[in-house]
């Protein structure tokens, strides 16, 4: 490795490391080798990276330095990354931590996995979730706990829980989740990096299914970026945003630019409370910090859930399509008649027009990604047994559904981002919200915060 760079190389963001390649400061199977010796001596206490696959990325990893020889410039060229495990990888198991699926080994690669391996992506391994992704955790019979890498006795968040945990113990600069549910959001708050719920759509979920189910997408389901960089995800964002092959016939995706590009300029509405739901203090004082800076800076800051469209619609809606969804196929499922279905997509639309009328009076919406910071491991089986302790009283555990939610019903882009540390030294976020298809509006508020206030910090050594 040159001199130039530090010996902490993988400590950079993505969009550095991408350039040191080109530059041929580092080679992609150097930097792919001290990837694969960090994911070995820091995973022992956290098991993030749960399925290897060193030799094939060694051995893409040569094939990247011989076309960066040859001038060849890609926007992933040479970068070593992971995957969430439900992602199709050809070759590889892909059992969404479900034990009736152990030996399944996918045949082919998602288009989201083949889109980033057409951009020169090295691709180490995968990484850890929960078992069919539904959990705040990422545990499962086959693979086992995560732990976040802030205290290995709390959760990294679920179902990108593996990969956020990753990405925050260095082991890896760039993660592939996904987010039904708050998958990418709520991970990448709990472990302090950067996520983003694309706006719903704009990235192929072909590939990301359980095993024999593949077929029509999914409502609400997306697939998207974790980093540690909100311009890493921006540049994820674009090699993965697409439409998929049947309609790239004919369509093209072209994403605005945001809105605007200092803070001062956004009109800010931010939303700490909702009916029903507790958020820790510290979170809400971290927002009311957040609101004090971006007033001083000249933004137009507004304050209030009063201004969102009314909650409970969106509950209920949300609440039908998503277990209609992921009760598809159970042998015990209670499915709905069609018109029935009809009605909640009418549902959907209405409260998708309440949206785009609020985003004609403010540019972003803020609010908490999830009510806790990452809290400790819940061993209950029974989901609806479960509590979470905020601010020294049980909530239940599901509750915090509704921060997530908010974007998920409307097709919104959402991005988390960090937002300093507790007094106890664990990661804060808040949740950007922007208008259908804005995408760089979400990220681009999240990098100007990064500027303003400082980003991604790297938890203290286990």
């Amino acid at each position: 490795m040159s001199e130039t760079l530090s010996r902490d190389v993988l400590d950079l963001t993505a969009g550095e490391l991408v350039q040191a390649l080109a530059e041929r400061k580092v080679g992609a199977l150097e930097l792919a080798d001290q990837a694969i010796a960090r994911i070995e001596s820091r995973d022992g206490p956290i098991n993030a990276v749960v399925v290897r696959d060193f030799e094939r990325a060694r051995a893409a990893a040569k094939a990247a330095d011989a076309a960066l020889a040859r001038g060849e410039r890609r926007p992933l060229l040479g970068l070593p990354m992971t995957v969430k495990e439900s992602h199709d990888i050809a070759g590889l198991p892909s059992t969404w931590g479900f034990e009736p699926f152990k030996a399944y080994v996918a045949a082919r690669d998602s288009v989201g996995v083949a889109r980033l391996k057409a951009a020169g992506a090295i691709i180490l391994g995968k990484t850890n979730v929960p078992v069919m992704l539904g959990d705040w955790q990422s545990t499962n019979p086959i693979y086992g706990r995560t732990n976040n890498p802030w205290d290995p006795t709390r959760s990294p968040g679920g179902s990108s829980g593996g990969g956020a945990a990753a990405l925050a113990a260095g082991m890896t600069p760039l993660e592939f989740g996904s987010d039904i549910g708050g998958s990418i959001r709520v991970p990448a708050a709990l472990c302090g990096v950067y996520g983003h719920k694309p706006s719903y759509g704009i990235i192929p979920v072909r590939g990301h299914t359980p095993m024999g189910m593949e077929g029509a997408p999914i409502p609400l389901a997306v697939v998207g970026p974790l980093a540690r960089s909100a311009a890493d995800l921006e540049r994820a964002l674009d090699v993965l945003a697409g439409p998929d092959e049947l309609e790239g016939v004919g369509w093209r995706l072209e994403l605005p630019p945001a809105r605007h590009a200092r803070l001062g300029d956004f009109r800010v509405l931010i939303v700490d409370q909702l009916p029903g739901v507790v958020v820790d203090a510290e979170i809400r004082g971290a927002l009311a910090d957040l609101a004090a800076r971006l007033d001083a800076l000249g933004a137009q800051v507004t304050r209030g859930r009063e201004h969102l469209p009314d909650p409970e619609p969106a509950r209920e809606v949300f609440s039908s399509l998503l277990m209609t969804a992921l009760s598809r196929g159970q042998p015990d499922a209670r499915p709905i008649d069609a018109h029935a279905w009809m009605g909640r997509l009418d549902g959907q639309l209405a409260i998708r027009r309440q949206w785009a009328e609020l985003f004609t009076r403010f540019d972003v919406v803020l609010t908490p990604v999830f009510g806790t910071v990452a809290f400790p491991h819940v061993d209950e089986p029974d989901q609806a047994k479960r509590t979470l302790t905020i601010d020294g009283r049980p909530t239940p555990y599901f509750d915090q559904m509704a921060w997530p939610a908010l974007a998920l019903v409307p097709n919104l882009p959402a991005t988390a981002a960090p937002l300093g540390l507790t007094r106890a030294g664990l990661p804060m976020a808040v949740q950007v919200i922007g208008p259908y298809l804005e995408d760089r509006t979400t990220i681009g508020f999240a990098g100007l915060l990064e500027r303003e206030l400082g980003g991604f910090r790297a938890p203290p050594p286990l």
